[in-house]
């Protein structure tokens, strides 16, 4: 969960979203050595006499600043492609579910049930309960057992709308006609959120999104009292 005054990516909650942030890091460092190494360079050729000399017109640091940038853009490409490898690998699910973007809410269908399927509207603020976030709680929560490989069928009814909860590391569109998939883990019990990431008409920031991580055996209750009602 975001916190206030937050500058960071919120803690992560899948595995997935620990590879990005220690990507993001990775990367970082990256940029700051790059800037600072620029900084000195331009610092130096207006301190000294630098610029009145032939250094620049060298064969050696022209061969330095072509080599260098495609070893770093080497350094920076090869942990980007294996992120995106294993974004898009989806391994034997345990659990597969579809969530439907609707003008202005989400439906979900767990297609390993026979009908297993409800409606997931924002919470209203005059019905919300001590903790509770508003513009973030739902009436009804998705809900899945952690530690257990999810695949997320996405699409929409009506418009582009966007399945995005930071905490797993997924943002995933939602295209009417077409189905997108995504898969994530969660590694510990918990409620994460999100929301709705495309403008998708006026009430676009009221469709939010919350995953709820359980044990197997508290889910298992929950999808049998969802089947019973």
């Amino acid at each position: 969960m975001a916190q206030p005054a937050q500058l960071g990516f919120q803690n992560a909650a899948s595995p997935i979203m620990e590879e990005l942030l220690h990507f993001h890091d990775h990367a970082l460092m990256i940029v700051f050595l790059i800037s600072a190494l620029v900084l000195y360079i331009i610092t130096l050729m207006m301190s000294t006499s630098l610029t009145h000399t032939n250094t620049m017109d060298a064969q050696e640091v022209e061969m330095i600043w072509t080599v260098l940038p495609a070893v770093i853009l080497i350094l920076i490409a090869l942990p980007s492609l294996r992120i995106l490898y294993l974004m898009d690998e989806i391994n034997n699910p345990h659990l597969t579910i579809k969530a439907l973007g609707h003008q202005w809410y989400w439906s979900y269908e767990y297609t390993d049930y026979t009908s297993l399927a409800f409606d997931s509207y924002m919470t209203q603020t005059q019905d919300l309960t001590p903790g509770s976030f508003r513009l973030l709680e739902v009436d009804h929560r998705m809900v899945v057992p952690m530690e257990s490989p999810i695949r997320m069928l996405i699409s929409a009814e009506d418009v582009l709308h966007s399945w995005a909860v930071p905490s797993l590391g997924i943002k995933t569109d939602a295209i009417p006609g077409r189905l997108n998939q995504t898969t994530f883990t969660t590694s510990h019990p918990g409620l994460f959120y999100g929301q709705c990431s495309e403008i998708c008409g006026s009430n676009h920031s009221f469709m939010p999104i919350v995953v709820e991580a359980t044990t197997l055996n508290e889910f298992e209750n929950w999808s049998s009292m969802m089947l019973l009602s």
